[in-house]
């Protein structure tokens, strides 16, 4: 799979099974919101957890096909509210 220009410091790709694959993102708190969107425009990724430097999970967002614009508009207020609270991140996306 080729690697993927981001805006992320590092991107580790690894796969859990055959069938999902995970990537992870390395970001800055401040850019989030614009990386969880763009991944949701995607529209092959089926989860997106978001932890913090110490590895606490702070956010799981799952995605299905039924999914809709307006009903993320909910879920994406609340990733920008984390965002101005935290400085770093990791964002593990799984795709199917």
């Amino acid at each position: 799979m080729a690697t993927k220009k981001t805006q992320s410091k590092t991107e580790k790709e690894t796969s859990r099974d055959s069938k999902t694959k995970r990537e992870e993102f390395k970001i800055s708190g401040e850019k989030m919101i614009e990386k969880v969107k763009s991944l949701i425009k995607e529209g092959n990724v089926r989860r997106i957890i978001i932890i913090n430097d110490k590895g606490d999970t702070l956010m799981e967002i799952p995605l299905t096909f039924a999914v809709v614009g307006t009903a993320l508009a909910p879920v994406l207020a609340a990733v920008g509210a984390l965002a101005a609270l935290i400085a770093n991140c990791t964002i593990i996306v799984e795709r199917k």
